[in-house]
């Protein structure tokens, strides 16, 4: 899998993962937008380019607020998002390069106001899935955002994942029709993070052989 070229589709206007995109951004600047003054903190999952949170920014009156971490493993993705941040003027991003199935490159920057879970559920085991919502409860902090996306190919999974993240103390504040041909979640934790300490592996990465549908 070239996950450079994975990107290329988000530049076609009529493709799923520019539609996708355009609902995460939506989501991302009404989640600032609802937010009270203050600081802001983010983390991004398997972050890739940073499109859908760089993206939000851009043109956010709150940009200079969000101090986000962005996790990939991909060195020249993440020099990619590095680029993007700085043309966007954002010094308040830090791009890791690392697993993002790790706990350690979340924990200091925790309990975050947003996480993001973008392009990341596809590629999980169910089993992978269920603990990395597990570990989005002790991410975000109470009042916090957490927003996914799967696709919706059968056996479809999105509204198990809804189902799993309501029994864990979270608020869905959108859920994505399933005619939209992608799956796009945004849940708000309703109650104190849980503690952090705990085993460092959230997932394991399992990418397939053909980029699969957000």
């Amino acid at each position: 899998m070239d996950w450079v070229a994975w990107h290329d589709d988000y530049a076609n206007p009529g493709s799923v993962l520019s539609g996708r995109l355009a609902v995460v951004r939506r989501i991302i600047r009404e989640v600032l937008d609802d937010l009270p003054a203050g600081p802001v903190r983010a983390v991004s999952m398997c972050a890739g380019q940073g499109h859908d949170l760089l993206g939000a920014l851009a043109t956010h009156p709150r940009r200079g607020d969000v101090r986000a971490r962005l996790v990939e493993l991909d060195p020249r993705n993440a020099a990619v998002a590095e680029e993007h941040a700085r043309q966007a003027g954002l010094p308040g991003i830090e791009v890791v390069r690392g697993d993002a199935g790790l706990m350690r490159h979340y924990r200091d920057v925790a309990p975050a106001d947003l996480v993001l879970a973008c392009g990341v559920f596809g590629n999980l085991t169910d089993t992978d899935v269920l603990r990395t919502v597990e570990a989005c409860a002790q991410l975000c902090r109470e009042g916090g955002t957490v927003v996914w996306t799967r696709h919706r190919r059968p056996p479809d999974l999105v509204p198990v994942i809804a189902d799993w993240f309501s029994a864990r103390g979270f608020e869905q504040t959108h859920l994505s029709d399933p005619a939209a041909g992608f799956g796009v979640g945004a849940h708000r934790l309703r109650h104190p993070p849980k503690p952090l300490p705990g085993p460092d592996r959230i997932f394991t990465f399992i990418p397939e052989k053909q980029p699969p549908p957000p």
